[in-house]
């Protein structure tokens, strides 16, 4: 077996989350990733939210596995021209800056195809050509913009963003898609491409669902969602759905024993047509079957709290895996409500690689998210993230093939910064 993008190169000009997110994931499929930071600095996040005084943070390091890190000052005379070797020598650029800041380093696109007819440059920004295409964006501004705060929350409260980094992660992994397009397309035109993916566009994709309930509700209002069977008016826009099911089936958040105590002693519930009659005989209400006014979706429409409260009668008299355990045996759809603790505990989750542990140099053990798309024929090592410019000699003298002589110049240059301390394994 061998990993699916073995032999492409990537040069990583990507910081923070989106960035990074995407560069992993093509590391994690067997690119040789070369992150590009500046010397003595790094990725900001390396000392982002430190639990451990000057150790690079788990923000950094769950987010640059498999790569190699080089530094280098583009702003350098000698550092451009290093740029340029490696320019020539990778097949995809990848970056994340703020808007203009690759054409004021001097390596426009017209400039980078230039040097490199096959390269192809993807890059990560807050919104696409319009009004707001120079605005600076963040997650939660991302969440905001795309549509998806609008819609989540409880009716009668303030829009709300998701802990799910749909913004910049969502982002990064439209971005690898697109990547991977262009580099199978580059396989019969020979050529590469700008690849560009805004995160206003990435979390619009997300919420497509929401942008179809948008047009639904030109023609009358959305019967599935819990207003109205209340009887509540609907507005001219989508409305916030708190725990309703985004496909149409009615869903809610249930307690389950020990609620009291335990802030995740919950479970999701769908009440959905098919499993009907099981729900009904499992919590104790068989004549609901066949009574009239419970029998069909549509009469039951009116009567989701009380129908959902009578659930909940019935939840909370089992743990959250004693419910799921039940229902499942009649497919009615459930989840238990996963706490991190719970997730990161889960041996399940580490057998299959989603969730793996790392040894970092000076860090120790940590835990992490590792790659969550399998392919059978190409396995995923996830290796520790680099500390900052440990590959920098190893890079110039295996990938650009620089001489003794060479590095010593670019050493006196002052373009790649002081040796990083040695890493011990």
């Amino acid at each position: 077996m061998t990993q699916a993008l073995k032999g492409v190169r990537i040069l990583d000009f990507t910081h923070v989350q989106s960035g990074p997110t995407c560069t992993q994931l093509l590391a994690w499929f067997g690119a040789d990733v070369i992150k590009v930071e500046r010397p003595g600095v790094g990725d900001i996040t390396r000392g982002q939210l430190q639990d451990i005084p000057k150790v690079d943070s788990l923000y950094f390091t769950m987010l640059n596995h498999n790569k190699r890190s080089i530094t280098l000052d583009t702003k350098n005379p000698t550092g451009k021209e290093v740029l340029t070797r490696l320019i020539e020598e990778c097949d995809v650029l990848v970056e994340n800056f703020g808007p203009g800041v690759l054409d004021r380093m001097g390596f426009p696109w017209e400039k980078i195809h230039a040097i490199n007819p096959r390269m192809i440059v993807a890059s990560i920004k807050g919104f696409g050509p319009g009004p707001y295409e120079d605005c600076k964006v963040y997650e939660n501004v991302a969440q905001c913009t795309g549509g998806s705060a609008s819609t989540t929350g409880f009716r009668d409260g303030v829009p709300l963003v998701t802990g799910a980094q749909i913004g910049d992660s969502g982002t990064g992994l439209h971005l690898a898609l697109g990547i991977v397009a262009a580099l199978f397309q580059r396989t019969m035109t020979g050529q590469g491409q700008k690849v560009t993916c805004a995160m206003q566009d990435g979390v619009l994709n997300l919420c497509r669902v929401k942008l179809r309930d948008q047009q639904r509700l030109d023609h009358g209002p959305l019967k599935e969602y819990s207003q109205y069977g209340e009887g509540v008016p609907f507005g001219d826009a989508v409305p916030r759905a708190a725990n309703d099911s985004g496909g149409g089936q009615p869903g809610r958040i249930l307690k389950c024993k020990g609620w009291e105590s335990d802030p995740n002693a919950y479970i999701y519930f769908i009440t959905q047509a098919p499993v009907w009659e099981p729900i009904c005989d499992i919590i104790g209400e068989p004549t609901w079957k066949s009574d009239p006014d419970y029998a069909t979706p549509a009469v039951r429409l009116p009567k989701l709290n009380a129908i959902f409260a009578r659930i909940e009668q019935w939840t909370m008299t089992k743990t959250k895996f004693e419910a799921m355990e039940i229902l499942n045996k009649y497919d009615i759809p459930c989840g238990p409500i996963l706490s991190m603790k719970e997730i990161a505990e889960d041996q399940s989750l580490r057998a299959t690689g989603t969730v793996v542990e790392v040894d970092h140099p000076t860090r120790g053990k940590y835990l992490s998210v590792g790659n969550p798309i399998k392919l059978s024929a190409s396995p995923t090592d996830v290796v520790r993230s680099p500390l900052l410019g440990e590959h920098t000699e190893e890079v110039l003298r295996k990938v650009l093939n620089f001489s003794d002589e060479k590095l010593a110049a670019i050493k006196a240059s002052g373009a790649i910064g002081q040796a990083p301390a040695a890493a011990a394994e």
